[in-house]
């Protein structure tokens, strides 16, 4: 386990470095890589039988009720949503600024991740009160 978090570190210092000094364009790739990756597993799940947002529901709260299947379904489709147009925006982001490239890859990504986090969080608390899922 150390040497797994002490080689993903070395891994992240030295590309890190790498586009510190070098400029490299493909370094600015990968962003793109990530968000395509991330993308595929929520589309790809959308036409198995469980999504891969409910094997995580089922993992954490046991077996799911028909309306829980249905909000899990709704709910990768909408992260579907996001991680594609987080990889087109990072996609654009290579052929803009290295300025542009950071900020949108750096922050405003992360922002729209922890805030569709939030506001579905918030949404499934509300659901569960009113024991609707």
């Amino acid at each position: 386990m150390r040497l797994k978090l002490l080689v993903s570190l070395c891994i992240t210092l030295f590309i890190i470095c790498l586009f510190h000094y070098t400029e490299l364009f493909v370094v600015k790739l990968y962003p793109v890589f990530a968000n395509l990756t991330v993308f595929l597993v929520f589309f790809i799940s959308i036409f198995s039988k469980e999504t891969v947002i409910q094997k995580f529901a089922k993992a954490v709260d046991g077996e799911l009720s028909p309306n829980a299947i249905i909000y899990t379904r709704h709910l990768t489709y909408i992260w579907s949503g996001l991680t594609f147009f987080n990889f087109l925006m990072s996609l654009i982001s290579v052929f803009m600024s290295t300025k542009f490239w950071a900020v949108y890859n750096g922050f405003i990504a992360y922002l729209l991740i922890g805030t569709l986090l939030c506001v579905e969080y918030i949404i499934r608390m509300i659901l569960k009160k009113k024991n609707i899922i």
